[in-house]
């Protein structure tokens, strides 16, 4: 109830809770998760200079002012630097040529939204940045793959609806399918719409709240410690302080249900993992946004993304009334059912046939582009990487919707 009351009454209802609580304008200092951390990369100005005459608003009570209705849409580029059509950029920037096509590309893209017709709309960028992909550190731009060992932990449900099942319990579904959370990466990262992220600040408190499953985030800056280590929540428990203009935030007390990866699908962390954010106003419509991931049992070395984050179109984050409309997981499971009932039949008859997957119309939602998916438990699909059955868990890098 709290974190739906704080999501609709935003800044007042922030005051109300906090306004007994401690104040200090630092709050907690440097941690070693911070330490490990690089320090902000400013992606914002296309790997230029900052305004040397722009100063930080501040709030009444003399913090950096982060307030706003901020998106992810204009990070239109990927998260590691790889090559796609052409070949992969050299660094951080895209070279003159390759600046060209992508404002090109952003420029085409307004066109087709605002001309577009259907029920169905997505979030579109107006704005294009140089930036090649979301990590900078390391600065080679390749997220790190998750350890073997972490490998071997890989579920059914790391894909979800958009794997290949079986689907027999709701296990077999990620977070994001039950409209329970995406996590803090997956909330952030751009996918193809409710890409709103608000920040509402008071003395001693920041909230973020996300558009999508309609999370809110607590983050004390009051210099309070972190809760017990036997208290686990999907969000983690936060605290920041502030160094400068930048908002540091450290999040332990994390769970082992969540992921990295588009919409909080693809392969689990670990519940030791610790985030660590810099966020910072670099000019009166950008947030520079930066999450460092630190988690040894899953991955060989922290990794950083680092993106601009943009006024939202209409200023207001829309309602997302997941769960009362949710039929995936009911669908998926009725599927299944009605899927072992036919092939019942179909033996009755003296017809062996495979069992047909999720994602045999080729729709592309399971990653196969819209070609016709292979069978579950035929060779092609074990060639694919799904294994025997489509049991494989999910690749690394995360689901369906970049």
């Amino acid at each position: 109830m709290m974190r739906r009351f704080l999501t609709s009454c935003g800044c007042a209802a922030v005051v109300a809770v906090c306004a007994t609580l401690p104040l200090s304008s630092q709050g907690t200092t440097q941690s070693s998760a911070a330490a490990q951390a690089p320090p902000l990369v400013i992606t914002a100005f296309n790997g230029g200079p900052e305004p040397a005459d722009w100063k930080a608003p501040r709030t009444p009570w003399g913090e950096p002012d982060l307030q706003g209705v901020w998106s992810s849409e204009n990070a239109t580029f990927p998260v590691s630097r790889v090559s796609g059509r052409g070949a992969a950029p050299a660094g951080l920037y895209l070279d003159d040529e390759q600046w060209e096509a992508r404002k090109k590309q952003i420029k085409q893209g307004i066109v087709n939204a605002e001309n577009a017709t259907g029920t169905f709309r997505g979030d579109f960028a107006r704005r294009a940045f140089r930036q090649s992909s979301y990590i900078v550190d390391p600065p080679d731009g390749i997220m790190p793959q998750p350890l073997p060992q972490a490998l071997e932990r890989a579920r059914v449900g790391d894909r979800g609806t958009f794997g290949d099942g079986p689907f027999n319990t709701f296990d077999d579904f990620t977070n994001y399918d039950r409209c329970i959370t995406r996590g803090i990466w997956g909330s952030v990262v751009r996918v193809i719409y409710g890409n709103g992220n608000r920040i509402v600040q008071a003395p001693g408190v920041v909230a973020i709240s996300y558009e999508m499953i309609h999370d809110t985030r607590i983050i004390y800056t009051d210099g309070r410690p972190h809760v017990g280590s036997a208290i686990r929540q999907y969000l983690g428990d936060s605290r920041g302080w502030w160094e400068g203009d930048t908002l540091v935030v450290e999040t332990t007390n994390l769970t082992d249900q969540t992921s990295i990866g588009a919409n909080g699908n693809g392969l689990r962390h670990s519940a030791k993992m610790t985030m660590v954010e810099r966020i910072r106003r670099v000019a009166d419509d950008i947030v520079q946004y930066q999450l460092t991931v630190i988690d040894p049992e899953t991955y060989p070395r922290p990794f950083t993304m680092s993106i601009p984050l943009t006024p939202l179109d209409g200023g207001v984050l829309l309602p997302y009334d997941c769960h009362e409309g949710n039929l995936a997981v009911r669908n998926a499971l009725t599927g299944e059912r009605a899927e072992e009932r036919a092939l019942a039949a179909d033996l009755e008859r003296g017809i062996i046939r495979p069992r047909r997957g999720p994602q045999d119309e080729g729709l592309g939602a399971g990653g196969f582009g819209g070609q016709p998916r292979p069978r579950r438990g035929s060779p092609q699909a074990a060639a694919r990487g799904g294994g025997p059955g489509g049991r494989g868990g999910a690749p690394a890098g995360g689901d369906q919707e970049r």
